[in-house]
């Protein structure tokens, strides 16, 4: 089948919003029969509006200093004064190496 750029009105908050080639591609072969209803900006939206979507779970973000170059970060736990914290450049210097998998 041959598909063309549809231009589509979201019903959530009436904007125009294009339906791609891409899209449309994906869509037929999830077997979805229908065109999207909302533009993906609501899409998403809604998706964050779903009790028990990981979407709807925003990670806590937590402020840090570096225990190596003493940045200031941010980490998604709680520090803990007996442990050290790194920024995500100093961890990756520091932490352990797991094998390679072939």
């Amino acid at each position: 089948m041959s598909y063309i750029d549809k231009t589509l009105e979201c019903t959530d908050c009436g904007e125009s919003f294009t339906f791609g080639v891409s899209e449309q591609e994906l869509f037929a072969s999830k077997g979805y029969t229908n065109e999207p209803k909302r533009c993906p900006e609501c899409r998403m939206s809604r998706k964050q509006q779903r009790p028990g979507s990981s979407f709807s779970q925003q990670r806590e973000l937590f402020p840090a200093i570096c225990a190596t170059c003493g940045k200031s970060t941010q980490v998604p736990f709680q520090p803990r004064q007996d442990r050290p914290v790194y920024c995500s450049d100093c961890y990756n210097k520091v932490r352990p190496r797991t094998t390679q998998r072939y």
